[in-house]
């Protein structure tokens, strides 16, 4: 048996490894190579895997938990929040109205109307995994298109849960119900309460997962990096998140979303990023094993026997899926460039089709035909998605974005500045003519293509890189540099530059723009020498001229503004020693303040002292 087992892993992972770099050679991207290695390995081409392909598969979808709990730990809740109205309005336009578009046609082609809304709800989801982990790739995730997207997408999860409620309602009369193998043995017990008990479970899963996450995540995660250990927090972080999956699967809501809300929920822990680079490689892998296992998972002779039909219906749903997504694009006010990434990258079908397609067998709501034939063109949908973006990005974007380009990272030249900066806005515009000014050369770099061509035409050579990457930054000259600023606004991308750094290049002193205090405590914790929180400075400013409106002369708002900066950057790095202990942050910055209080009082005690000594020698002198 457990020489069964690593034989499957060697074929797992052999495919992996050959056809991966292949793909992202060509430019199809990693996703479409593990899905044609997939279908290399699989049963109908080497059959070197078979039979076990299911089993694998509802292992491999644990990777599209631990994606959305990464994707939950980078939004807040109030980034969510703001997200609200393309998650419910977007999101659930879109099932609806592709749900019926596809019912309706699918009824009109001879089907019975219960498996006609069965296969309209089952195709309009997308895939979770194929999107994020393609938005992801490209960069996409950024813009308002990938904002959108991802909406729409956590909007789908969340409808599986109504449409299994749905599903057994559209039993057709006369057909037999088929058992499903890989759930036969499930507990169906929460399934058999009442309504109202259900929804009290669900509730008390939903409220226990965000009360853990807030109160009781924080400490055991800080107590754990106690320890030093490294291999316990990483046993911790995915004990949190199996237990989370189990707590879901339980109450029947889908362990995506549960996980998604937990990382929302820790999002704003000091744990963060550590938390991110722990799970990211288990991610990695279980999303490659997952598409692997769809391609192994696809019904070669039925699309053999059925090649013509089974071809028009996967153009037929991504161009159907794609003129809804475009309608509803326009709908929201996106802009053409956003709205055609928009539409193109979500128009296929989803994973969740593999889970509802078999509860539609189980419920006697699809025959046996039907339901291989939909599995068929979902796969091929998703195998298509690649081949879609590729000709979207060289045929349709150059056309329609103004400004658009795939570029490639520049072929940085070998220069032999001491100074890097990262970032060519507003902000390492400033630094960088004082720096050139003071008669010292800079190397700069920038993601920003608009940017870049805007600043090439008064003369600056920016280059196009991403210095989050250490290949990047070695072009660049960070083996010879002495300094590298980062004067980017992004904080997930400043914390990755600040890491690359330390890691690659630990000579290199780093100087990073801040956006605001808990951004200077991730950087802090990345390794950053020096942090400059961006407005921190201008602010002081305004409180200078304040204190001057308010009565103090010239020479004491000045010194006031002074000791506060000099008390305040002090205490930040004193404050970041207890970031993440509430209670005692909260102590130590009001400690602080009153501090800050003596400090100014005795500061203009010792100002008038000194003012009345010099007015009793000017008036000795005046005597004499």
């Amino acid at each position: 048996m457990y020489a069964e087992v690593f034989q499957h892993a060697i074929f797992y992972l052999a495919a992996a490894v050959l056809a991966v770099p292949v793909a992202r050679r060509l430019g199809l991207g990693s996703a479409l190579g593990y899905l044609l290695a997939g279908v290399l390995i699989g049963p109908y081409v080497l059959g070197l895997v078979g039979s076990e392909g299911q089993d694998v598969m509802h292992f491999a979808e644990f990777g599209v938990v631990l994606m959305l709990f990464l994707i939950g730990l980078e939004l807040d809740p109030a980034e969510l929040w703001r997200l609200r109205v393309p998650i419910l309005g977007l999101g659930g336009l879109q099932v609806g109205i592709t749900t019926l578009t596809i019912g309706l046609l699918v009824w009109l082609m001879g089907l019975p109307w219960q498996s006609a809304l069965a296969i309209g709800m089952i195709l309009a989801l997308s895939s979770t995994a194929m999107v994020l982990q393609t938005l992801e790739e490209k960069g996409w995730n950024r813009r308002e298109s990938g904002r959108k997207a991802f909406s729409v997408l956590l909007f789908q999860d969340v409808a599986v849960i109504p449409i299994l409620s749905v599903l057994p309602f559209l039993a057709l009369p006369g057909v037999v119900a088929m058992p499903d193998p890989a759930h036969g043995s499930g507990n169906h017990s929460v399934a058999e309460l009442a309504g109202w008990v259900q929804a009290t479970l669900i509730l008390l899963v939903v409220v226990g997962i965000v009360l853990a996450g807030r109160y009781l995540a924080r400490p055991v995660f800080h107590y754990i990096a106690t320890t030093r250990s490294h291999e316990l927090f990483i046993a911790t972080a995915l004990l949190l998140v199996v237990a989370i999956t189990l707590a879901m699967t339980a109450v029947g809501l889908s362990p995506a979303l549960g996980t998604f809300l937990a990382g929302v929920v820790l999002a704003e822990s000091e744990f963060r990023h550590q938390l991110e680079a722990d799970i990211e490689p288990f991610k990695g892998l279980l999303l490659g094993l997952f598409f692997i296992a769809v391609g192994a998972g696809i019904d070669l002779r039925l699309v053999g026997d059925e090649f013509g039909t089974v071809i028009g219906l996967v153009l037929g749903l991504i161009v159907l899926k794609l003129i809804i997504l475009l309608a509803l694009g326009r709908m929201f006010r996106l802009h053409i460039s956003d709205n055609l990434l928009f539409s193109f990258v979500l128009a296929q079908g989803g994973e969740f089709a593999f889970l509802l397609v078999s509860f539609a067998l189980q419920n006697a709501v699809l025959e046996p035909e039907v339901a291989n034939m939909l599995i068929a063109v979902v796969v091929l949908s998703m195998i298509a998605t690649p081949l879609v973006l590729i000709l979207y990005e060289r045929f349709v974007q150059p056309r329609f974005v103004p400004g658009a380009t795939t570029r490639d990272e520049d072929e940085i030249e070998d220069l032999d500045n001491p100074v890097i900066i990262a970032g060519y806005g507003r902000f390492g515009q400033v630094v960088a003519r004082l720096l050139k000014a003071s008669g010292f050369e800079v190397t700069l770099l920038d993601l920003d293509i608009g940017q870049i061509e805007l600043v090439t035409r008064f003369g600056n050579k920016v280059f196009y890189g991403d210095a989050s990457r250490a290949e990047v930054l070695r072009a660049a000259g960070a083996a010879r540099a002495r300094l590298l600023v980062i004067a980017i606004r992004d904080r997930e991308k400043a914390v990755k530059m600040v890491l690359a750094a330390h890691m690659h290049f630990p000579h290199l002193k780093v100087l990073a723009r801040a956006v605001d205090r808990r951004h200077a405590y991730d950087l802090i914790e990345a390794g950053a020498d020096v942090i400059r929180r961006e407005t921190f400075g201008s602010a002081l400013m305004v409180g200078e001229e304040a204190l001057k409106f308010l009565g103090l002369d010239d020479d004491r708002a000045a010194r006031n503004r002074a000791r506060f900066q000099e008390h305040d950057e002090h205490g930040l790095r004193k404050l970041y020693d207890v970031w993440g202990d509430d209670h005692t942050y909260g102590l130590r910055v009001r400690q602080s303040l009153e501090d800050l209080k003596v400090v100014l009082q005795d500061d203009e005690a010792a100002a008038d002292e000194a003012d009345t000594g010099a007015e009793s020698d000017a008036g000795a002198e005046a005597e004499n």
